[in-house]
């Protein structure tokens, strides 16, 4: 692996995140042991942020991997693909960050199957090797790799969550949506609103994060916040930006739509 192709994976600028618990220095602590980390925390809290401010943080390349049903061990860890040549092994991104020294990012990590996610145990305790049966190769991972996972408890049921014997081979972080006053300066710094406008954005998600479990599955999460306000800072009027970016993706249920709705007129009509 060269070193361009090590640096394509680096985090170029210095993502946009506030610190709100020491959570920084605590990563970092469990980075410095190489400990595998767990974030756990609802929809658009800032999760992947943290990941990729960390990563610029500590000089670290960062490869993420979005989690899904249908997503197969060989996604992860390589396979062998067909060429004019004959065949040739292609690194899975887990491979490819074991070898080079990266953080590995597994995001919504539980909407993988269980039988895929079993790949991860032996680069996760003190062993830190990754078996490639297909090809033969048992990989010890680079002195500087690490994996961090992320899920939304929330989401999960019984039949979808991590087994115990993944759960615990994971030191984790609890995020949640920051406080009011926070919130807002996040969202007037990502989009260019007034800290008025702003302000009046947070209350809004606030009164939806108090429908969770009351016709909403989730609240709005910080991510659609900046969204709106980025909609807002182009010059659309505020209901039409809060209606299609806070409204209309959190729910098809009309009298819920029209709950929201109201919540969106008390602050902007």
């Amino acid at each position: 692996m060269n070193v361009q192709n090590i640096e394509q994976y680096r985090v170029g600028a210095e993502p946009f995140y506030r610190v709100t618990a020491g959570e920084d220095a605590l990563y970092e602590a469990a980075y410095a042991r190489r400990m595998p980390v767990m974030l756990k925390g609802p929809t658009g809290c800032g999760k992947s942020r943290f990941v990729e401010y960390m990563a610029w943080k500590l000089g670290r390349p960062l490869i993420t991997v979005a989690c899904n049903e249908d997503m197969t061990a060989s996604d992860l860890v390589g396979r062998y693909l067909l060429d004019k040549d004959g065949t040739v092994w292609q690194d899975g991104p887990l491979t490819t960050a074991a070898r080079i020294g990266a953080i590995c990012y597994l995001d919504e990590v539980v909407e993988a199957r269980q039988d895929t996610t079993v790949v991860i145990h032996p680069l996760t305790d003190h062993r830190r090797q990754l078996p490639l049966d297909k090809k033969g190769e048992l990989l010890e991972a680079h002195p500087d790799f690490q994996l961090v996972i992320s899920y939304n408890p929330g989401y999960q049921s019984l039949m979808k969550d991590l087994k115990q014997s993944t759960k615990q081979r994971f030191a984790a972080l609890d995020f949640d949506y920051p406080e009011a006053e926070l919130e807002a300066e996040i969202v007037a710094r990502e989009t260019g609103v007034d800290s008025e406008t702003a302000g009046k954005l947070v209350q809004v998600a606030h009164r939806t994060r108090n429908l969770k479990g009351h016709g909403l599955d989730e609240g709005i999460s910080t991510r659609l916040l900046v969204y709106a306000g980025q909609m807002i800072a182009e010059g659309v009027e505020p209901v039409a930006a809060c209606q299609m970016t806070l409204v209309t993706p959190l729910t098809d249920d009309p009298d819920m739509r029209q709950t929201l709705q109201a919540a969106v007129e008390t602050f902007f009509v």
